[in-house]
C-alpha cells in the first residue's frame, strides 16, 4: 500500500507491507487529519520512524468479529497492554507498554489503510459526515480538559492559542457558559471565533491575578508565560501542549500562589461524537485544505504554511 513514511526527519512517500495484526482490525482509511504533532515529528520533536498520521475516519474491512465490517470508524491512538500497573489502576493511556498510533511504535493513517485494535474503535454515526468524523481525536482532546475539572457558568476561563486545537477546546469551553476569553494572535483565528460569539482579547488586556481558569494552547514559552501571569492564586492552569526541550519556569511563584497545574492531553471519543452529531460544535470551519495520498508531501508543505489550521487527506 502507498503511505507517507518518517524516517531520519524526512518524509516520502512509499509503498509498504502492511499485514492485519490478530485481534486488530484492518481499516481502508478514506479521511485522516493533519494536526501540529504530525509537523514537529518531522521536525524531530519524538524519535520515530515510520507512517504518520492519527486523526482518521475509515471503513473496517477485515476484523475478527464480522460484526465490525463495513462499520464506519474512528479509534483511539493508544493501543495498551491491560497488563501493567497504569492500565491495572484504570490509567491506561499512560500504558507503560503502549504503542501510538502514528506517534510511537505504530503505524499511522497517512496510509491507504490503518489498524487497531476493536476495543480502540468507535463507530461513527451515520448523520456524522466524514468532514466531522476525522475530528474526533482533536475533539476528544479539547473534552478532556472538562472531564479533569469542573467549569462552572461564574468561572474566568483564559483560553492562550486559538489553533488547531485552541479552536476546538473555545468551542468545547463556550457550552460551559463560563466567561471565557480567547487570546488569538492570527486575523483568521479571531474570524472563527468571533462568528460562534466567543469574546477574543488582545494580550495586553489580559489582567494579571484574574482568571480562575488559564488553558495554554500554544506550546511556547511566551505562551506559558502568559498562562502564568493570568492564574489567580489557587485557579486551576491547565497545559494543553506538550513542549519542545527545556522550560525555565518560575515554580516558586507557582509554589506561593498554591497554583493547580494539570497537564491534559487525549479524551473521550463518545461525547466528542455526540457533539459533532447534535451540531453543537462545528469543527469543519477549519479545514483549509485537502490533498489525495499521492499529493500528500504537498499536504505537509501546506500544513506547515502561517495561518492555516487544518489540511486533510483522502485516500
Amino acid at each position: 500500500m502507498q503511505a507517507i513514511w518518517l524516517e531520519n526527519n524526512k518524509i516520502n512517500l512509499r509503498e509498504i507491507d502492511l499485514h492485519r495484526q490478530p485481534g486488530e482490525a484492518l481499516i481502508k482509511v478514506r479521511k485522516a487529519g493533519m494536526c501540529s504533532t504530525d509537523l514537529e515529528l518531522v521536525k524531530g520533536y519524538y524519535p520515530y520512524t515510520g507512517v504518520l498520521g492519527h486523526e482518521f475516519v475509515g471503513e473496517v474491512i477485515e476484523a475478527d468479529d464480522p460484526a465490525w465490517i463495513g462499520q464506519r470508524v474512528t479509534g483511539e491512538i493508544n493501543v495498551v497492554c491491560n497488563r501493567c500497573e497504569q492500565c491495572l489502576n484504570g490509567r491506561p493511556t499512560h500504558c507503560e507498554n503502549r504503542t501510538v498510533l502514528g506517534i510511537v511504535n505504530r503505524d499511522g493513517t497517512f496510509a491507504e489503510f490503518t489498524q487497531l485494535p476493536i476495543a480502540n474503535l468507535h463507530k461513527v454515526p451515520a448523520s456524522v459526515p466524514d468532514e466531522f468524523a476525522v475530528f474526533t481525536e482533536p475533539l476528544a482532546a479539547a473534552l478532556e480538559i472538562q472531564e479533569q475539572i469542573v467549569i462552572k457558568p461564574a468561572d474566568r476561563v483564559l483560553l492562550v492559542g486559538a489553533g488547531r486545537l485552541g479552536q476546538l477546546i473555545a468551542q468545547t469551553l463556550a457550552l460551559a457558559g463560563c466567561d471565557l476569553r480567547v487570546v488569538a494572535r492570527h486575523a483568521r483565528q479571531n474570524e472563527l471565533l468571533t462568528a460562534r460569539g466567543i469574546r477574543i482579547i488582545a494580550e495586553e488586556d489580559v489582567q494579571r491575578w484574574r482568571w480562575d481558569v488559564v488553558v495554554e494552547a500554544t506550546g511556547s514559552p511566551t505562551g506559558f508565560e502568559l498562562a502564568r501571569r493570568a492564574i489567580r492564586p489557587r485557579g486551576k492552569l491547565i497545559l494543553k501542549s506538550t513542549y519542545k526541550g527545556e522550560m525555565s519556569v518560575n515554580f516558586s511563584s507557582i509554589v506561593v500562589d498554591e497554583v493547580n497545574i494539570i497537564g491534559s492531553r487525549c479524551g473521550p471519543f463518545e461525547p466528542a461524537l455526540r457533539l459533532m452529531e447534535s451540531r453543537q460544535v462545528d469543527p469543519t470551519v477549519l479545514i483549509d485544505d485537502e490533498f489525495s495520498l499521492k499529493d500528500g508531501l504537498q499536504a505537509f508543505e501546506r500544513a506547515a504554511q502561517p495561518g492555516v489550521l487544518k489540511v486533510l487527506i483522502r485516500t
